[in-house]
């Protein structure tokens, strides 16, 4: 059966058209199955009463078992979260500064460098070397500083590969204009080409923060985990993914169900914060657009 050139091209068209879609949906299963599965398992537990505020069950073997909270649980994500966002987004902006705006330097393309290859390795890497050197060696205990610790080594890299691209698309007749009108290459670049470039520099600490809110390995070797509410940096704290790791694995029914009821608030909280976050991101660079 033999075809005219514009029957080829639209056949060729429909074909691509169609293993577009199909990728499209490959790639969306798993996240919707994901979703799917927690809503089922965990839907009916994350409604309950005081389920976001009560602390997590002990194991139990009997037909009716207590299922409580995780509020300990959220409390310390956040409180890791927001010490690793602490350490790292500083570092990894002023580091991608120096490797976009001083790449001439053979330090910024070995800072380059290094934060391509750190941002392919393994979580539980980053765990490991913070409990060398900060939880083993020197005999501290676990606590949510070392916690903090290694959720900012897995940002960091992510902050300045992000950052350092998004700088790179300020176009240089702006750092031009600038140093023209007689001001120093150090304020130029951080009051007019940062500021232009605020908005992939948010998106890239907004990735950072998503990745480390839902990595529990590294964590395993430096917070520890615990069922109380926070009572100081230097003890071992609560994390929502160490929870879900470890109630996942539990053979007790009551603890599957809250492990679940974690899977799907921590899916929601990350949903919500990045749909909210990219809206907000979108209108600032609106207006950024709007005020040139």
């Amino acid at each position: 059966m033999r075809f005219d050139r514009p029957a080829r091209r639209k056949f060729l068209s429909h074909s691509i058209a169609v293993l577009t879609g199909l990728c499209v949906v490959a790639a969306l299963y798993p996240l919707v199955s994901i979703i799917y599965s927690a809503a089922i398992r965990g839907g009916g537990v994350l409604f309950q009463v005081r389920f976001l505020t009560a602390v997590p069950p002990n194991a139990c073997s009997v037909v009716q078992c207590a299922t409580v909270g995780i509020g300990p649980d959220i409390e310390g994500t956040v409180i890791l979260v927001g010490l690793a966002s602490l350490i790292a987004v500083p570092v990894g902006v002023l580091a991608a500064i120096f490797a976009s705006e001083y790449r001439s330097r053979g330090l910024g393309r070995a800072i380059s460098f290094t934060a391509d290859v750190l941002t392919g390795v393994p979580s539980i890497i980053m765990g490991a070397f913070i409990f060398g050197y900060f939880v083993y060696y020197p005999s501290i205990t676990y606590s949510a500083i070392t916690g903090g610790l290694a959720l900012s080594a897995i940002m960091i890299p992510i902050v300045t590969r992000t950052t350092e691209e998004a700088l790179r698309t300020v176009p240089n007749s702006i750092r031009e204009a600038a140093l023209a009108l007689g001001i120093s290459k150090w304020k130029a670049t951080l009051r007019i080409v940062l500021v232009a470039a605020l908005p992939g520099v948010a998106t890239g600490v907004l990735l950072a923060v998503m990745r480390a809110s839902g990595e529990a390995a590294p964590l395993l070797f430096t917070a520890l985990g615990s069922n109380l509410y926070f009572h100081g940096f230097n003890q071992p704290v609560a994390a929502l993914p160490l929870l879900i790791y470890d109630f996942a694995l539990s053979p007790y029914s009551n603890q599957q169900k809250v492990a679940w009821g974690a899977t799907l608030f921590l899916l929601a909280a990350i949903l919500i914060v990045n749909v909210a976050s990219r809206y907000m991101i979108h209108r600032l660079g609106r207006q950024m657009a709007g005020g040139a």
